[in-house]
């Protein structure tokens, strides 16, 4: 019983300390897109998006999340195919942080 307290407890923190840190880049990344993206798009888990054409970054789908050089363009400079959104730049820790809040906050997609 004594060697099960100090394992546990070892449980405990290291599981605590990993949340506490996802939960700072989760908001780090959500005040990142806040800042550069807000302005069209909806940023969170609900609202709408500001420009009617703008899709709700709750709604990215699959695809884009989970495509490999979805992250590297982002550190590329993304940009989109219509003129009016500009070219935003990503370190790479942003970046990570980005797609990681990106993936936290989709909707599960409905059923064809």
């Amino acid at each position: 019983m004594k060697r099960f307290v100090p394992v546990l407890l070892a449980v405990v923190v290291l599981w605590s300390t990993g949340s506490q840190a996802m939960d700072f880049e989760q908001r780090h990344a959500e005040a990142l897109l806040q800042r550069m993206c807000s302005r069209c798009h909806a940023v969170g888990k609900t609202g709408t998006s500001p420009n009617k054409v703008a899709p709700p970054f709750r709604r990215l789908g699959e695809n884009k999340l989970y495509d490999p050089d979805f992250m590297q363009r982002l550190q590329d400079g993304y940009s989109s195919i219509h003129r009016f959104m500009p070219t935003f730049r990503f370190g790479r820790d942003d970046a990570e942080a980005v797609v990681n809040y990106l993936r936290a906050i989709q909707e599960p997609q409905k059923p064809k």
